[in-house]
């Protein structure tokens, strides 16, 4: 989205291209799942066993080819199919009403959605299921709420340096001068423009305080944060501004004109260099995550499922806790990028654990269980960080880095799945 928006013409004109071509991947993995096969288990669920064997067959032979043994003939055993429809639904197809029948269904099938979710409480993945929900929980609560209020955090050290920056003016007294370049970070105190002209101007961050304009032209006029308090106007006229009514505070208009006011955002990325960075550093921290899957996939099974998931977590913690100690924008946007590198292979890694840690028949559930969690712990990160982020930077960070080291301790209890058979 980054790349797309910055370096073309689309900034803010075009933002409905922008969200068509952030929608195309969604489009085109809806496309590419009608070229996938269907589940076999389902297949053999709804007795169609020939397909099921087929896809097995297929998956077998791809397994084998890339194993260097083509040879092997795929064989089975025994298949073993759960039964699916219950006794009650077929009493009632037969005697009961359409609404009874819907209504047997659907409560049959929620019963029977409880009953695979009580069982992954149930031994033996009870006390896997325990601490997976802690890992995930932890992982998500800290990655989501700091990456996503990270800018925010960019945002309040550039607002404290621009502000330790700004340049007082007291006691101007300026008449018959015509104003046509830019002001940026400044404030105007006690002032008296007499007879001068603001024309084709920027105004970036200023304000003007008890002062007086008399006999002034604004003519062409752009600002950000730009405010006029406790200020008079004597005989002046506003014509194609952007100088909105708000924009006068507790000050006073005598015989003033507006003429063509524009309302609404007329800054561009050229002018307020803020919004260009909130999407910068976002696209640096994604272009972190890259190496951190090249990473994972070359070393999650030498190095193992468990050792990835708390070491990356661990280490992700500590990285988070230097940013505590960050004092400049380039030591904060690093630190950024090595922490989402070292997140996504915890990430990647817990994928793997949880869906090798049940069985076949608890997977779905389990894994989806795990996800809904991951998703809530997301918005109560979210909504914690964001309102704590304003105040000081210091809380949020520490406890994104408590919560995934003691995420990553507890990840390492979970048992070694790199050479266990999936159940």
């Amino acid at each position: 989205g980054w790349s797309f928006s910055m370096g073309s013409a689309y900034q803010f004109h075009s933002w409905r291209v922008f969200v068509i071509v952030c929608a195309l991947p969604c489009v085109s993995s809806v496309v590419a799942l009608t070229f996938m096969p269907e589940s076999p288990r389902f297949l053999l669920e709804v007795g169609k066993h020939d397909e099921a064997w087929m896809i097995l067959k297929q998956i077998h032979d791809t397994n084998m080819r890339a194993r260097g043994q083509p040879e092997k003939v795929f064989t089975v055993n025994r298949i073993k199919t759960p039964k699916q429809i219950d006794e009650l639904i077929e009493i009632e197809s037969d005697t009961g009403t359409w609404y009874r029948r819907c209504f047997v269904r659907i409560r049959t099938e929620l019963y029977g959605i409880w009953l695979t979710f009580m069982r992954c409480f149930n031994y033996p993945v009870k006390d896997n299921t325990i601490k997976l929900t802690a890992v995930w929980f932890t992982l998500s609560f800290g990655y989501y709420g700091l990456s996503v209020w990270f800018p925010d955090v960019i945002k309040h050290l550039q607002s404290g340096e621009y502000a330790s920056r700004v340049k007082h003016f007291r006691n101007e007294e300026v008449s018959h001068f015509v104003f046509n370049f830019t002001l940026e970070n400044q404030i105007h105190s006690n002032g008296e423009y007499i007879n001068d002209r603001f024309i084709m101007m920027k105004f970036k961050s200023v304000t003007f305080e008890d002062s007086l304009f008399k006999n002034c032209v604004f003519e062409d006029i752009t600002s950000l944060n730009t405010y006029f308090r406790n200020c008079t106007f004597v005989n002046t006229t506003f014509y194609n501004t952007d100088l909105e009514q708000y924009k006068f505070v507790d000050s006073e208009l005598i015989n003033c004109t507006f003429f063509h006011i524009r309302t609404g955002c007329q800054i561009s990325f050229d002018d307020d260099y803020s919004a260009y960075w909130i999407y910068f550093v976002n696209f640096l921290g994604t272009l972190a995550v890259l190496p951190g899957n090249i990473v994972s996939a070359l070393l999650m099974d030498r190095i193992g499922r468990l050792t990835m998931l708390g070491g990356s977590m661990v280490l992700s913690g500590i990285s988070c806790f230097f940013l505590w100690f960050g004092t400049s924008e380039s030591m904060m946007i690093g630190m950024l990028c090595l922490y989402n590198g070292l997140t996504i292979s915890a990430w990647n890694s817990l994928d793997v654990i949880t869906v090798e840690l049940y069985p076949t028949d608890r997977r779905a559930t389990g894994f989806g269980f795990l996800n809904a969690l991951c998703k809530a712990a997301a918005v109560l990160g979210n909504l914690i960080f964001g309102s704590l982020v304003g105040i000081t930077k210091a809380i949020p960070i520490l406890l994104a880095s408590t919560v995934l080291v003691c995420g990553g301790l507890v990840g390492l209890r979970l048992p070694d799945t790199r050479t266990q058979v999936l159940m």
